[in-house]
């Protein structure tokens, strides 16, 4: 369980996986920071989590903007003062074979997934660096591991994620702020809801624990990482992947 009290910012959680972190949190007692570039569907999140009890904002950022996210963190100090937990959840895709991926594909997928990851990171360090305390985690993906056939933009920018995390994880260790990933497996969400049901069998007939993943499957990961249990644990990488990768 996180520490109640805390202020969190979830990039990327007006929905899904985002959504099931904001709610895992505030169901901890956690004030949480929704940022999205889905504006209305943010500040419908952050609703939802002040039911829950806890203290919510919603703001409209993209992470792959530095300009954003310096807004972002701004926006955060200003209403709670600091930022204790950053969760970098904000990724996209672009799906298509290697040999036909255009320039856009691929620099809009690291430009997201992977830049923006950093360029969060960096500005909630400087704030957490202050207070000597703070947990990142950034949402990875088993694609970043083994490899997609068909998104090679997609897996590049993971595996980069991995490595961002272990690389901050030394740099960071010392003013007591630990960034470890967690790395998802087949998770349904309202992407993969609308695969072909041969498709999302063929997906779940390699998982050892026999089903997908679910969006508070990952949250409850996350969950832990930042919670007091974890204190001594940084650049982990968590595999949430019903043993896809034993």
């Amino acid at each position: 369980m996180a520490d109640p009290n805390r202020i969190a910012i979830i990039t990327g959680g007006a929905r899904g996986i985002g959504r099931a972190i904001a709610r895992k949190l505030a169901a901890d007692g956690v004030d949480t920071v929704i940022s999205d570039v889905a504006a209305d569907a943010a500040e419908a999140t952050a609703r939802e989590m002040e039911k829950l009890g806890v203290r919510a904002l919603a703001v409209r950022a993209d992470v792959s903007q530095i300009g954003d996210v310096a807004a972002l963190m701004k926006r955060t100090i200003q209403e709670f003062g600091t930022v204790d937990f950053l969760i970098n959840n904000a990724g996209i895709t672009r799906d298509n074979l290697s040999i036909r991926m255009s320039e856009a594909e691929w620099d809009a997928v690291l430009d997201v997934n992977l830049k923006g990851t950093f360029l969060c990171s960096q500005a909630a360090a400087r704030e957490m660096m202050k207070r000597r305390f703070g947990r990142i985690v950034n949402i990875a993906s088993v694609s970043g591991i083994l490899g997609t056939a068909g998104q090679a933009n997609y897996a590049s920018s993971k595996a980069g994620i991995i490595a961002l995390t272990k690389s901050m994880a030394r740099e960071l260790g010392s003013r007591n702020i630990t960034v470890n990933a967690v790395a998802p497996g087949f998770i349904l969400t309202e992407m993969t809801e609308k695969l072909p049901e041969n498709v999302k069998e063929g997906y779940i007939a390699q998982i050892p624990l026999k089903r997908a993943g679910t969006p508070e499957d990952v949250a409850d990961g996350v969950g832990f990482l930042i919670s007091p249990a974890a204190r001594y644990i940084t650049g982990t990488v968590l595999n949430v992947s019903g043993g896809l990768l034993i």
